[in-house]
C-alpha cells in the first residue's frame, strides 16, 4: 500500500535514498572547503626565510670549469753530484731555505783540506819570494845585484801572487759545491712527494723531491675566447666550491688561446685556507655586456605545474604571490621578468606550502 501524509505535517517515514546521498555528498563538500579555509585562518605564522631582489647592471654568464693549484709547485733537484743521505718525508712542512735532502759531501770536504794545504804552500813561498826581492833591492843599491835578477825576482813573486788567487777561488768553489750538497727549499712548502730515496747516488740537476707551497694558492680556469671581452684583470666573477659560492678578483688574464681548444687561461684569487690544492671549482664568467635588471635568488622561484611565480613578503608579514619569467642567469640569481622591484623580499625557503595572503614569520 502507499505511504500516507498529512497535509501540514513532516513527513515521519524516511527520504528517498537518492536523496540523502545527495544530502550526504553536499555536507562533505561544504566541510572540504570550510575545514581548510579555518585551518588557514587558525594557523601560526609559517617559518620562512627570505632575500631581497636587486636591481643592477649584470652580465650573462657561462660556467666553466678550474683548479685550485699552488702559485709555487717544484721539484727540486739537486745541485751536486753524490750519494743521498737524508730526504724529508712525505708531508713534511720544510721553511725556506732549509733542507730538503742532503748529498754525502766526504769527498768535497777533502777537497778542500788539500786546496787549503795548497794556499798555504803558496803562500810560504810568497814570503821566501819577497824576502829575496827585498834582498836583491838591497844589493842593487850596491851595485852587487843585477837588474835582470831584480825584473825576475818580481816577476816570480808576481806569478806566487795569482796562484794564490787562483787557489782562494777554488777553495770558495769547493766549499760552494759542499753547501750545495744540501738540497735547500726555495720556498716554505710541503713535500708531497720523494723522487729519490737514502743511499740512491744522484747527478747534478737530478730531482729528488717535489715541494708544493700550500699557503699561496689560486684558481686556473680555462675560458673559450668569446668572452674574452668581457674579462678584465680585478673583475669580480661568481666561484663554486663544494656547493657554496663566493666572489673573487681575476688576478691575471693570458691573452693567448690555444689554436686547438680555442681557450684561453686565466688565474683567479683563492685564499680560503681551507681549499685543498687540486680541488675542483666552477667559475662564472660574464659573456655579454652589462644591462640594468632585476635578479633574484634561485631559491625564490617555485614551480608549481606550469606556472612560475614568486611570493613576496608585504608590510604586515602576508605572502603575496606574484606570476614571473625568467630571463639569463647569473650565477646564484637569475633575472626574473615581472612586476619584482629593487628591495622586495622574497620567500627562498617554505615557499611551497604558503598560500597567498598567507603570514608568515621570517626566521
Amino acid at each position: 500500500p502507499s505511504p500516507i501524509r498529512l497535509t501540514g505535517f513532516p513527513s515521519l517515514l524516511p527520504e528517498p535514498e537518492t536523496t540523502m546521498n545527495e544530502t550526504i555528498r553536499k555536507t562533505i563538500l561544504a566541510l572540504s572547503v570550510l575545514l581548510p579555509v579555518l585551518a588557514f585562518a587558525q594557523a601560526p605564522p609559517a617559518p620562512v626565510a627570505v632575500d631581497e631582489a636587486r636591481k643592477d647592471l649584470f652580465s650573462a654568464a657561462i660556467w666553466v670549469s678550474g683548479t685550485v693549484i699552488s702559485r709555487n709547485d717544484a721539484r727540486i733537484g739537486a745541485e751536486t753530484d753524490g750519494r743521498v743521505t737524508w730526504v724529508a718525508d712525505v708531508g713534511e712542512k720544510v721553511t725556506a731555505g732549509n733542507p730538503v735532502a742532503r748529498v754525502d759531501a766526504t769527498d768535497l770536504e777533502l777537497e778542500l783540506e788539500d786546496n787549503r794545504a795548497r794556499l798555504a804552500s803558496l803562500k810560504a813561498q810568497r814570503r821566501f819570494q819577497q824576502n829575496n826581492l827585498d834582498r836583491l833591492n838591497r844589493l842593487a843599491q850596491s851595485d852587487n845585484a843585477s837588474a835582470n835578477q831584480l825584473d825576475e825576482a818580481a816577476a816570480t813573486l808576481d806569478m806566487t801572487s795569482q796562484e794564490i788567487r787562483r787557489a782562494e777561488v777554488t777553495i770558495a768553489q769547493t766549499q760552494r759545491r759542499i753547501e750545495q750538497s744540501k738540497v735547500l727549499a726555495p720556498f716554505t712548502g710541503v713535500v708531497v712527494e720523494r723522487l729519490v730515496q737514502v743511499g740512491e747516488f744522484v747527478s747534478r740537476g737530478a730531482e729528488v723531491a717535489r715541494l708544493v707551497d700550500v699557503d699561496n694558492r689560486e684558481i686556473r680556469a680555462q675560458a673559450p675566447l668569446g668572452v674574452s671581452g668581457y674579462i678584465r684583470e680585478g673583475l669580480e666573477v661568481a666561484v663554486e666550491h663544494r656547493q657554496n659560492q663566493f666572489l673573487a678578483p681575476v688576478k691575471r688574464v693570458i691573452p693567448v688561446g690555444d689554436e686547438r681548444s680555442r681557450m684561453f687561461e686565466l688565474r683567479i684569487a683563492a685564499d680560503n685556507p681551507s681549499w685543498v690544492i687540486g680541488s675542483p671549482v666552477r667559475v662564472a664568467l660574464p659573456n655579454s655586456d652589462p644591462r640594468e635588471l632585476v635578479a633574484v635568488p634561485r631559491d625564490a622561484l617555485v614551480l608549481r605545474g606550469s606556472e612560475m611565480f614568486v611570493l613576496r613578503v608585504m608590510a604586515d608579514n602576508t605572502v603575496e604571490k606574484i606570476q614571473v619569467d625568467t630571463g639569463i642567469g647569473l650565477g646564484s640569481l637569475v633575472e626574473v621578468i615581472g612586476d619584482v622591484t629593487d628591495g622586495d623580499r622574497l620567500v627562498t625557503r617554505g615557499a611551497e606550502r604558503l598560500r597567498p595572503g598567507q603570514e608568515v614569520k621570517i626566521n
